[in-house]
């Protein structure tokens, strides 16, 4: 699978996750949402793929969800942060869909 992005093209997965992780751009992020049924990536959403991002610059490691779930509370509000509020905006959750969206590594045991 490809995504061709300012006449560059960028290699993913069969299932659609960033081969190169150094590729990612908000460009590419547009265009795996639409491929995951997304749509248009909203300012709720771009909170989640930004922090998500922080979070694995930060630790090496994609973020679990209970603790993604704090970060989000800690950073934004309860109202913001549950599992429900995560998976309104990415369908498959966090990580199967926004993980992806961000350009993170697939996690292990994760299609």
């Amino acid at each position: 699978m490809e995504a061709v992005i300012d006449g560059k093209t960028i290699e993913l997965s069969e299932a659609g996750w960033l081969l190169n992780l150094d590729e990612w751009s908000e460009e590419l992020a547009k265009q795996i949402a639409i491929n995951e049924n997304i749509g248009e990536l909203t300012e709720e959403h771009w909170n989640i793929i930004n922090l998500a991002r922080e979070y694995f610059v930060d630790n090496g490691t994609v973020c679990e969800p209970r603790k993604f779930s704090k970060l989000m509370q800690d950073k934004y509000d309860k109202d913001h942060s549950s599992q429900k509020y995560i998976y309104s905006l990415f369908p498959t959750g966090l990580i199967k869909c926004a993980n992806k969206v961000a350009g993170l590594p697939r996690p292990k045991g994760c299609s």
